[in-house]
């Protein structure tokens, strides 16, 4: 499917409002550094917790690349996560684009792994484009995952994708990493809600807070 398919099927089909619908999400951008590098590509997907357990809804995706403004292209960066000059010339409007992810995203909290930076790329890009920046709750599953098994000597998302036997079709590429992401939340669950109310994104977020003073 288009980019512009899927956008204008996200248009006639906002979703719902749902404490137990919460999105994992991940980033492509021009580089490492959010106050001067590009967001490229979103990707997201839902996990329903109407049962108790993070269930992946892969029907209830989200994925568009941004057009990006004429530029000499970063072959290195290219490498890395698989967007082309030409896809990334030819991607969605960045207003409509990031309208539409809004739209999608709804009042959902969202889960990512290194979060402050997925945050801070899709802030300042919403900032840009919309003139204001989401207003969701957001979650590291870093430290969520170093505060429920703190004797795994993991820190990067493909060292606990190792840990726990987990597959990822392509990694950096965000939508791959994004279905990774919220494999990995499934497995570290059992443990999360020895520690956690269910579905209390609150209280995860207090336990990724704690786990991140401890490791400084």
């Amino acid at each position: 499917m288009t980019p512009w398919a899927r956008l204008s099927r996200l248009f006639g089909a906002p979703q719902a409002l749902s404490p137990r619908r919460w999105v994992v999400l991940d980033v492509e951008t021009s580089g490492l550094v959010p106050q001067r590098d590009r967001l490229i590509a979103i990707a997201a997907v839902a996990v329903r917790l109407d049962q108790g357990l993070p269930r992946v809804a892969l029907g209830d995706s989200f994925e568009v690349v941004l057009r990006q403004p004429e530029h000499a292209p970063d072959k290195a960066n290219i490498l890395l996560h698989g967007i082309g000059v030409g896809a990334q010339r030819e991607g969605v409007e960045p207003r409509l684009a990031l309208a539409t992810f809004e739209r999608w995203l709804g009042d959902a909290p969202v889960v990512a792994f290194h979060a402050a930076f997925d945050e801070a790329m899709i802030g300042r890009a919403m900032n840009s484009a919309l003139g204001h920046r989401l207003a969701n709750a957001w979650v590291d599953l870093q430290p969520v995952a170093a505060a429920v098994h703190p004797k795994v000597e993991a820190r990067s998302l493909d060292e606990w994708l190792d840990h726990f036997g987990i597959e990822c079709a392509v990694r950096h590429q965000a939508a791959a990493d994004a279905l990774a992401t919220a494999e990995l939340l499934q497995v570290l669950w059992p443990a999360v809600r020895a520690q956690v109310a269910a579905a209390d994104f609150g209280a995860l977020q207090r336990l990724a807070a704690q786990a991140r003073w401890l490791q400084r």
